[in-house]
């Protein structure tokens, strides 16, 4: 009896430990990263072209690369995405984008951090060219 209560205890301690390491894996950054602010784009003086941008704050690491047309943003390819990420948040992101043309779109519901690390990587692509 007292041999089971011990397993017991030691697969409970140990998923108490494994509940706490993936609460801060998906914690770690948050406050940091919704704080994040993002300027804004000029596109009037871009050439056409490819530019790569990059983004890093603990998960929410990306690479993107936006390609430019006319002075206007045409497409954007994910190089390296987010950890867990989402796929319709990353494509509501890059339509919203290339829609308005502009990094000031409305922020995600419940990802406001994998947006702005997105909005980042784009700032940064497109920042000084």
């Amino acid at each position: 009896m007292k041999k089971g209560l011990k397993i017991i205890g030691f697969v409970f301690g140990s998923l108490v430990v494994i509940a706490l390491v993936v609460g801060f894996i998906f914690t770690n950054g948050l406050k940091e990263g919704a704080n994040v602010s993002v300027g804004s784009i000029d596109l009037s003086q871009t050439p056409d072209g490819a530019y790569e941008g990059k983004y890093a704050l603990n998960r929410w690491k990306n690479t993107l690369v936006v390609h430019v047309e006319n002075h206007r943003i045409v497409s954007i390819d994910v190089e390296k995405d987010v950890m867990f990420k989402l796929d319709t948040v990353t494509q509501g992101v890059i339509d919203e984008v290339i829609a308005n043309q502009s990094l000031d779109i409305d922020i995600q519901a419940g990802a406001t951090v994998t947006t702005k690390a997105y909005l980042k990587a784009i700032e940064d692509a497109l920042d000084g060219e």
